[in-house]
């Protein structure tokens, strides 16, 4: 079954500085249907001006990952890590036993466009580390790019959940059919573009909750990007940080 969530029904948060978009609960928007879905806690689709970005402020057992659709986002947190990521970049912070860290725009003259994303960790505690890597164009063009992992395989980046996480660009006749195991739930969120899943029509900002659904096709595509999440079949709401 696939359960789609629309991007105009997502949360808004609008600060002048900051537009975000929450796919679930966060800061004060509020759904009790909309508590995150397996580990999965958090999408935000933040646009953040020129020069303005979020202060330092303190995070602990959270696995918080940044991938950058548009612009330069610049990090720097307490474990003296300090990066600026564009898009092809992929970064995911453990927060663990707690780690201080502030995201900034880099550019002084044009906006950034990123999508912060929050997975709870396995367990808690443990030391805070940083991650960060590059994924090509070419590796996610047609297909499906494993970008974090629990195990790191195919040089992605190593989370401390049984969660993974794919990243594709799809365009014209490009197509891929992703085959899930009979006892996962997946997540698909279009980041930009649009495209087709099974027949149903996804556009910039959908989403969907997937359950009971061996097979999921993507086609059709108009300069779509999208990440696809593989998850334990978790229903326990998990509450919002």
């Amino acid at each position: 079954m696939i359960e789609q969530r629309l991007a105009d029904q997502r949360g808004l948060g609008d600060h002048g500085w900051l537009r975000s978009h929450h796919t679930f609960s966060f800061a004060n928007y509020w759904d009790p249907k909309q508590t995150g879905f397996s580990d999965l806690l958090v999408i935000n689709d933040d646009q953040v001006a020129q020069g303005r970005g979020f202060g330092a402020h303190p995070h602990s057992n959270m696995e918080i990952i940044s991938y950058v659709l548009d612009g330069a986002l610049e990090h720097k947190d307490s474990m003296g890590t300090g990066s600026v990521i564009v898009p092809g970049d992929v970064q995911l912070m453990s927060a663990g036993s707690g780690v201080t860290h502030s995201e900034f725009n880099h550019s002084k003259q044009a906006g950034v466009h990123f999508l912060q994303i929050w997975v709870v960790p396995a367990e808690k505690g443990g030391e805070p580390r940083y991650q960060q890597t590059r994924i090509t164009e070419q590796e996610k063009r047609g297909k499906f790019k494993l970008i974090i992992s629990p195990d790191g395989a195919e040089d992605s980046l190593k989370i401390r959940q049984d969660v993974r996480i794919h990243a594709g660009l799809f365009a014209g006749d490009e197509q891929q059919t992703m085959t899930l195991a009979e006892d996962r739930y997946a997540y698909i969120h279009v980041a930009r573009g649009s495209l087709m899943v099974n027949g149903v029509l996804f556009r910039a900002g959908d989403g969907a909750r997937v359950r009971n659904e061996p097979t999921l096709v993507f086609s059709g595509g108009e300069e779509a990007e999208v990440l696809l999440f593989d998850l334990r079949p978790n229903e326990v709401n998990h509450p919002v940080r």
